[in-house]
C-alpha cells in the first residue's frame, strides 16, 4: 500500500468569492445580518445540505498557577443549514481528555441560532445549564455534547468556546476538512521556542495561507502548590506564530472501499518532542526502540508475559497434554484461547486488567486476550512478543515517530523454527496464522528491544474465488442444474459468521433469491464450515422453474458478477482502498433449453485495467452445437489507487457491469 498523505490534488473549486479573495476572515461571533441569509445554495457545492461558513481555532501554551505550563485552545464555528438532511451539523461533540485525576477543563461555552423572521434576525440562545450534557467515553476522554436550540431549514449557527489543559503531550488537532464544505477554515499556533513538537499534517489541497512570524513574549509561571507562599518565575521568550488557512474545502463523504475518512481529510497534529532552554532541556518523544524497552519492562505490560508465571500450567497441560511439536502446542493453545475467551473491546492496546483476573473472567479486550495468548506460547518455550498496529477504522500510523496514541490493537507475533505466524484469538471463527482484513493497515511495530517493524499490507493478502456452474435438460426437457462455489477466505469468514447469526437456512434462501431466475434447491450443503482454517466451500443442486414463453432471457452468471458499479460518484478526492486483491473465476456449461434456438448470445471480451495489467476483466463465451460455455474471470493485483486512478477505475468497473449485465436469448423452435 502506497500511503502518500501529502499528495495534494490539483484541482480548481469554485468558492465563495468574497471569501476567497481575502486573505483575513472579517465573520465574527455574533454580527449576523438578514444578509447573511441570502444565500441558499454556495456554489462550492449546489446540492449541499449545510455549509460552514468560518472555521477557526487558535491554540497557545500559556504559565499556569501549579508551577508550569497549560494549553489554551479557543474555538469558534459559524454554519449555514440549509435542508432538513443537514441538521446533524448542530449536534455538536466536544471531546475532553483525563487521566482520572484530572480533566481538561471547558470555559466560556457559548452558542446561538439565527433566524430570519418577516426579515429580522431572531436569535436562540444555547442554555448551557440545562442543555449541556457529559457523557464518559472512556477511560481517557469524557464528551461534552449539545444541540442547537431551534433549527430550521436556513438558521445559521455559531459557538464559541475556549478549553485549558495541562496535558502538553499533544497539542489540540486541527481538521481542515468534514462532510460538509467550509469556505474557511485556520488554524492558528502560537509556539514557544522552549516547547518542541513534531507536526504532522496529511490531506490533499494545499493550504492557500501558511505563514510563521517570530516574536518575543513574556511568560509567568506562579507556584502556589507549597503551604508556603507562592513562587513566581518570569522570563521572556522567543514564540512562533504559525497560521494555516484552507479556503474553499468541499465536504468528504465515505465512499466505498475507504479504511477511514480520518486518513484523508486535510489535517494537522502535534506531538511533543522536547523541552529546551531557558528551561531544563528533556526529550519526550524518544526512539521505538526505547519505547518499546519501557514497555518490555513495564510490570503491568511485559512484565504479566515475561515472568515465570508458574499458574499457566493448570491451563496448559489440559489442553496440550504431551503434545512436544512446537508447531501444533501453538495452535493448540490458539485455538483455545480463541475458543473459551470473549473481547469486548477490539480497540486497545495497552491491557486494563491482570492476565489472571482475565481467566477468571474469561473476558477482555484485545490486549488483554492476545497478551495472554503470548504469555501461554513463552510458557512452553515459543518465541512470541505482542505486536502493536493500528486498525484500519482507527486510521493510519505514524512509523517515523513512536506515538502510541496512534495505535489500538495488539496481536501475537510467533517464531516456530523458520517460520513466523501472527495469530489473533480475538475472533471465533478465525483460523490460525490469519488476521482480521482491518489489521493490514500499515506499520505495526513487535514489543521487544529490538522494536521491529512489520508491515501490514492489504495487497500481501489475494482472495481467490471459483464458482461452477452445470445446467443441463433432464429426461422431461426441464433445466436442472448443480452450482459449486468456493470462496475466499475472507468471504468464507463472513458465510461462517452469517451461518453463527441467522443459521444456514437463511443462507439458502439468500442464495436463492439472488439467482436470477427462480430455482427450486433440491439438495444444499456447506463443507468445511467448523474448519476455520479453510476456505468453504457451498454446493446445491436445482431445479429451474420456468415457463416456457416463446422467448427466454437467461443471465449466464447465475446471480453472480457486479450489478452496480461501486464507484459511484464521478470523481474521488482520496484514495481507494480496497480490502484484498481478487481473482474471481465462474465457469457455466449450459444446455441449450429444449425446444430452442440461440437468437442471441453475448461477444467475448478481454479487457486490462492499465498497461501494466494490474487488473484484467475476461468474458469468454462460445456455443458449439446444443452446449454454451461460458468462463468470466476479473483479477484486480492492487488494492491502493490514487486519487487521479479513479477514473481509470471506475470506467473499468462500468464495463465489468454492463458485460456482466447481458443476456442470453433462446427463441422458441418454430
Amino acid at each position: 500500500m502506497k500511503l502518500k498523505l501529502f499528495f495534494v490534488l490539483s484541482a480548481v473549486l469554485a468558492g465563495f468569492s468574497i471569501l476567497n479573495a481575502q486573505d483575513k476572515l472579517t465573520v465574527k461571533y455574533g454580527d449576523v445580518s438578514a444578509k447573511d441569509f441570502a444565500n441558499t445554495v454556495y456554489s462550492i457545492d449546489s446540492n449541499a445540505s449545510a455549509v460552514v461558513i468560518a472555521d477557526v481555532g487558535d491554540c497557545r501554551i500559556d504559565g499556569n498557577i501549579k508551577g508550569w505550563f497549560s494549553m489554551v485552545f479557543h474555538h469558534f464555528k459559524r454554519a449555514h443549514i440549509l435542508k432538513k438532511n443537514g441538521y446533524d451539523i448542530a449536534d455538536v461533540n466536544i471531546d475532553l481528555y483525563t487521566n482520572g485525576d484530572y480533566e481538561e477543563k471547558l470555559d466560556k461555552l457559548k452558542a446561538v441560532t439565527y433566524n430570519l423572521v418577516n426579515g429580522k434576525v431572531v436569535e436562540t440562545k444555547l442554555d448551557t445549564k440545562a442543555s449541556v450534557f457529559k457523557d464518559k467515553l472512556n477511560r481517557n476522554f469524557v464528551r461534552v455534547k449539545f444541540t442547537f436550540p431551534n433549527i430550521q431549514e436556513g438558521s445559521i449557527i455559531e459557538f464559541d468556546y475556549t478549553t485549558t489543559s495541562d496535558f502538553l503531550e499533544t497539542l489540540e488537532p486541527w481538521e481542515f476538512q468534514g462532510a460538509y464544505p467550509r469556505l474557511w477554515s485556520e488554524f492558528n499556533l502560537a509556539m514557544p521556542e522552549f516547547m518542541s513538537y513534531v507536526f504532522l499534517t496529511q490531506g490533499y489541497k494545499m493550504y492557500d495561507i501558511k505563514t510563521s512570524k517570530d516574536r518575543t513574549e513574556s511568560f509567568r509561571i506562579v507556584d502556589s502548590r507549597g503551604t508556603g507562599a507562592s513562587e513566581n518565575f518570569n522570563f521572556t521568550a522567543n514564540v512562533t506564530d504559525y497560521r494555516w488557512v484552507l479556503k474553499n474545502v468541499k465536504g468528504l463523504k465515505e465512499e466505498s472501499f475507504t479504511s477511514t475518512l480520518r486518513n484523508h481529510i486535510n489535517k494537522i497534529e502535534f506531538q511533543r518532542k522536547d523541552q529546551r532552554p531557558p528551561l531544563v532541556y528533556h526529550e519526550y518523544l524518544g526512539t521505538w526502540s526505547k519505547v518499546t524497552t519501557d514497555l518490555v519492562n513495564n510490570d503491568y505490560f511485559g512484565g504479566q508475559i515475561n515472568k515465570d508465571n508458574g499458574w499457566m500450567r493448570d491451563i496448559i497441560n489440559p489442553v496440550i497434554g504431551n503434545e512436544k511439536d512446537k508447531m501444533v502446542v501453538a495452535r493448540k493453545l490458539y485455538e483455545f484461547v480463541r475458543d473459551n475467551y470473549t473481547c469486548t473491546d477490539h480497540s486497545d492496546w495497552f491491557p486494563n486488567q491482570s492476565l489472571k483476573t482475565l481467566v477468571k473472567t474469561r473476558k477482555g479486550a484485545v490486549s488483554e486476550i492476545n497478551m495472554l495468548l503470548t504469555g501461554l506460547l513463552k510458557h512452553e518455550e515459543i518465541e512470541a512478543d505482542p505486536v502493536i498496529l493500528s486498525t484500519k477504522a482507527h486510521g493510519y500510523p505514524y512509523p517515523l515517530y513512536p506515538i502510541l496514541q496512534k495505535y489500538n490493537y495488539i496481536i501475537c507475533q510467533a517464531k516456530i523454527g523458520n517460520q513466523i505466524v501472527y495469530l489473533d484469538a480475538t475472533e471465533p471463527n478465525l483460523g490460525f496464522a490469519h488476521l482480521p482484513v482491518r489489521c493490514y493497515n500499515g506499520q505495526g511495530r513487535v514489543i521487544n528491544k529490538q522494536a521491529t517493524a512489520v508491515d501490514f499490507v492489504s495487497d500481501s493478502l489475494q482472495e481467490y474465488k471459483v464458482s461452477t456452474v452445470f445446467i443441463i435438460n433432464d429426461e422431461k426437457g426441464n433445466l436442472i442444474g448443480s452450482m459449486t462455489q468456493t470462496p475466499g477466505y475472507y468471504e468464507s469468514l463472513d458465510i461462517r459468521d452469517r451461518v453463527k447469526e441467522k443459521g444456514e437456512e437463511e443462507l439458502k434462501k439468500a442464495i436463492a433469491r439472488d439467482f436470477g431466475m427462480e430455482i427450486e434447491m433440491t439438495t444444499f450443503g456447506i463443507d468445511s464450515l467448523k474448519k476455520p482454517d479453510e476456505p468453504v466451500t457451498i454446493h446445491y443442486e436445482f431445479d429451474i422453474k420456468e415457463e416456457k414463453p416463446d422467448i427466454i432471457y437467461f443471465n449466464p452468471l447465475c446471480g453472480e458478477g457486479y450489478k452496480d458499479n461501486p464507484f459511484k460518484s464521478a470523481e474521488r478526492f482520496y484514495p481507494v482502498e480496497m480490502p484484498f486483491a481478487t481473482d474471481e473465476i465462474f465457469n457455466l456449461q449450459l444446455d441449450v433449453p429444449q425446444g430452442y434456438v440461440v437468437d442471441e448470445i453475448p461477444k467475448p471480451m478481454i479487457v486490462k485495467l492499465n498497461e501494466q495489467d494490474e487488473g484484467r476483466f475476461e468474458y469468454l463465451v462460445s456455443k458449439s452445437a446444443d452446449n454454451i460455455s461460458l468462463r468470466v474471470r476479473l483479477r484486480i493485483n492492487r488494492t491502493y489507487f490514487m486519487p487521479e486512478e479513479y477514473e481509470m477505475l471506475r470506467e473499468f468497473f462500468n464495463l465489468v457491469v454492463q458485460k456482466e449485465a447481458e443476456q442470453i436469448v433462446f427463441k422458441k423452435k418454430p
